[in-house]
Parts: structure tokens; C-alpha cells; sequence
């Protein structure tokens, strides 16, 4: 595999670890975690209680992270789109992988944990967009060979018609008789 056909592969798997992110900030923009972290800040500047302007300015913070992961995640989405030859494969990857950054920083930033079928129903989702990505990839295969075969044999009627061909063109075996 050359070195830019690869490359998609990783812009797919980036953008689906910068969609995790882009999530992550987002939750933390407005979740009470946020709350808690704000006040160890403030503690950390020298105040005594929880500053509103610390919680503001951290949540700012994680928002503006937000923004910037989502700019990043459709900045590498779009470059996997350009260098790759199927953007079904592209989307399947960046879901993916969005799908297990997500599950594995959901447990390690908010203790979150998934039961088993998750993970089932994840698995479903992901084995169903491969499936339907080789359906289309099939599809736009056999579409090519088609117009490939149809190319052909419109040259070879061309060919026919036109006398070319050698002793197998119409032209070769309707001889006029000399007069």
C-alpha cells in the first residue's frame, strides 16, 4: 500500500478521535464535574471557596476546546474524503473510531461505564456500515465493469461498421461481386 492511499486511513482514525474529544469538551462545558474542578483552580490560586469567574473561564475554556476539536475532526474528515477511493470505508473508520474513544474516554473522565450490550450494539452498527460499504463498493465495481463492457463493444461494432476488423468484420463477408 503506497504512502497516500494510507494516509486516509489515519485522517479517518484522527477525525474519529477528535469527534471523541469534541464530545468530551462538550460535556464538560456543562456538567457538574466541571464544578468541582473549577473549585480545586480556585484553590489553587490562593481563594478559600469556589469563584464564579474560575468556573466561567474553565468552562470558556472547555468550549473553546470544543470548537477547536470539532474545526480539527472535519479539517482531517475531509482531507481522509480527498485520498480515499470510497467514502463509505472513511466514514466507517471515523465512526469507529469514534465509537471507542468515546466508550474508553467516557470511563476514564467520567467514570461512566457501559454494560456489555453496548458494546453488542456498537459492534452491530459498526459490522452493518462495513457491510453496506462493501455492498456499495461491489455495486460501484460491477457499474464500472459494465460501462467497461459496453465500451468494448461499441468499438467493436465501430470496427465492424466501418470495415476494420479483419475477417470477421460484416464488411469482410459481404463482398460486392465484381461487375
Amino acid at each position: 500500500m503506497s504512502s497516500s492511499k494510507s494516509q486516509w486511513l489515519l485522517y479517518a482514525i484522527l477525525s474519529g478521535g477528535c469527534a471523541a474529544l469534541n464530545g468530551v469538551f462538550a460535556k464538560l462545558t456543562t456538567t457538574h464535574l466541571t464544578t468541582s474542578w473549577a473549585s480545586s483552580v480556585s484553590r489553587l490560586l490562593g481563594q478559600d471557596e469556589s469563584s464564579y469567574v474560575v468556573e466561567s473561564v474553565v468552562r470558556i475554556g472547555f468550549f473553546l476546546l470544543n470548537l477547536t476539536f470539532n474545526g480539527i475532526m472535519w479539517t482531517l474528515f475531509t482531507r481522509a474524503l480527498t485520498l480515499a477511493n470510497s467514502t463509505v470505508r472513511v466514514s466507517v473508520l471515523n465512526t469507529s473510531a469514534n465509537f471507542v474513544l468515546t466508550a474508553l474516554l467516557g470511563a476514564a473522565v467520567f467514570g461512566e461505564t457501559l454494560p456489555g450490550l453496548w458494546w453488542v450494539g456498537a459492534a452491530l452498527l459498526v459490522a452493518g456500515s462495513v457491510i453496506i460499504g462493501r455492498r456499495d463498493e461491489g455495486a460501484a465495481e460491477g457499474e464500472k465493469q459494465r460501462e467497461t463492457g459496453k465500451e468494448e463493444l461499441k468499438a467493436r461494432e465501430d470496427a465492424s461498421s466501418t470495415g476494420v476488423g479483419g475477417a470477421d468484420s460484416a464488411s469482410s463477408r459481404r463482398r460486392k461481386p465484381k461487375t
